[in-house]
């Protein structure tokens, strides 16, 4: 099972480092990095969110999460307020700029994929998605 296990684990790892650096082109053009275009991604659209919302919808730890917010903050494309529920917590949402980012460089991300995956059938995708559900259950138990 050893040498079996590390070749899934690498080849599900090179998949996931390929596809960063195909969908990151755009991304980096715009002078963010992944994280942060993952906060754009999550904002865009929305009236805004709390941390602990943005956090269980992006890929982002939440140990990260605040150094990412303030450096969107000080880019001017996201802003912070306090809850009016709850004086601990912030509500994050995109500014006029971070929605014109959101904008631009989202549906190039999308269309870049699109273009990867546009073999695939419905079967195809199917087939993945009941993968990967199955993987990350695996994954999840693991940890509990």
């Amino acid at each position: 099972m050893g040498e079996r296990y590390l070749k899934s684990i690498r080849l599900l790892a090179e998949c996931m480092q390929g596809f960063e650096r195909l969908s990151g082109e755009h991304v980096r053009e715009c002078g963010l990095t992944h994280a942060q275009f993952d906060i754009i991604a999550t904002l865009g659209n929305t009236e805004g969110m709390s941390y602990k919302e943005l956090g269980d919808k992006t890929l982002i730890t939440k140990g990260t999460m605040t150094g990412v917010i303030e450096r969107l903050e000080q880019k001017g494309l996201v802003e912070r307020q306090r809850s009016l529920d709850d004086k601990r917590s912030w509500f994050i949402r995109l500014t006029p700029q971070g929605e014109q980012v959101f904008r631009d460089v989202f549906p190039k991300v999308i269309s870049r994929g699109g273009d990867v995956f546009a073999n695939y059938s419905d079967d195809d995708f199917a087939a993945l998605e009941k993968v990967l559900s199955g993987l990350k259950q695996v994954i999840s138990a693991g940890g509990a």
